[in-house]
């Protein structure tokens, strides 16, 4: 039965004499200092010198300092950085300021599954993660709701890392709509397979070959575009919302038919089989290692897979199409 979680079950108060350092002012560095701050709970922003987003923080009414100093000044210290640097800058400027009885949080497990980062026998070590962008993390705690979180516990020093997790998550706000509880690898496992295997990688994938395929047969790209990507938002909305149940019920019986008869050929046992082996190389290590050489060589693989995603057809129609449709933009803006 899985654990839920909400505010009747969690004490900010746990909190309320804690000096709390989030490291990083990317997307859900933003968002988790400010709500932690207007929860009523002691923040403080850790930023390299003359990060470009000190003068953001400042602007929120965030005190500033450096994370080598932000380290030494807090009892939690909350690293949310990417991936790829939490390491480094761990051991370089963190470690040196921890002192028994302090915690480590994380939003993702990567680093600590992967023994990328081990931490001191005498600190507390858990997850805070909000399953959703840090825009609407913030977005939604403004408006007097939250996103869903989940928690997990790696290291409990203190005896205490229970409770702290679960007054951090409702400094959040997660605890507001539910926090379910999970483990560092379940997390961190779960979460890189979604990645690769449905969210971003396969997904991507998909609309790719769906779109080239289109085009081959000599369709215009642009009817391509429209087919194979743009109109996905609106299923996946309706998935989102409703689940699958709600996305068959929603589109036409033509659309259920094809996609009941025709999807399971598509995403078939050769893709079944390909799960697996991502799963392997998530669960064995390997991905991390080559994600880990990755960083060590200046993104030099991903950089060029990047300008070769923006470079392909259904970018550089998608781009003009996007372009005639202002309320994208708009939309965009207002995030």
């Amino acid at each position: 039965m899985v654990q839920m979680y909400y505010d009747k079950d969690a004490d900010i108060g746990a909190l309320k004499d804690k000096t709390i350092a989030v490291m990083g002012y990317g997307s859900q560095g933003h968002a988790q200092a400010q709500n932690l701050h207007d929860s009523g709970l002691n923040v403080i922003v850790g930023l390299r010198e003359g990060s470009a987003r000190r003068a953001q923080a400042e602007n929120d009414g965030l005190k500033v300092m450096t994370v080598a100093d932000a380290a030494k000044a807090a009892d939690v210290i909350q690293i949310l950085l990417p991936d790829e640097v939490q390491s480094k800058v761990y051991y370089a400027e963190i470690e040196s300021g921890l002192e028994a009885g302090n915690a480590l949080v994380f939003s993702h497990g990567f680093n600590i599954h992967y023994n990328q980062i081990v931490p001191p026998k005498d600190v507390d070590v858990y997850m805070v993660a909000p399953k959703s962008p840090g825009h609407l993390v913030r977005r939604t705690y403004k408006e007097g709701a939250g996103v869903p979180g989940l928690i997990a516990i790696f290291q409990d020093a203190t005896g205490k890392a229970h409770e702290f997790a679960l007054a951090h998550a409702k400094g959040v706000g997660c605890t507001r709509a539910g926090v379910i509880e999970t483990s560092f690898r379940e997390e961190t496992e779960t979460d890189l397979f979604g990645e690769q295997v449905d969210l971003c990688g396969g997904v991507a994938s998909l609309i790719k070959t769906s779109f080239e395929v289109l085009v081959e047969a000599g369709y215009q790209p642009e009817m391509a575009y429209f087919e194979t990507l743009h109109e996905l938002k609106l299923i996946v909305d309706l998935i989102h919302e409703g689940g699958l149940e709600k996305m068959w019920y929603s589109v036409s019986n033509t659309a259920e038919y094809g996609g009941l008869t025709v999807g399971p050929k598509i995403i078939n046992e050769l893709s079944r089989e390909a799960m697996y082996d991502a799963l392997e190389r998530i669960q064995n290590g390997e991905f991390a290692r080559e994600f880990v050489l990755e960083g060590q060589t200046n993104r030099a693989v991903l950089t060029a897979m990047e300008r070769q995603e923006r470079e392909h057809p259904v970018e550089v129609v998608g781009k003009k199409l996007r372009a005639m449709m202002p309320w994208l933009n708009s939309e965009l803006n207002e995030e």
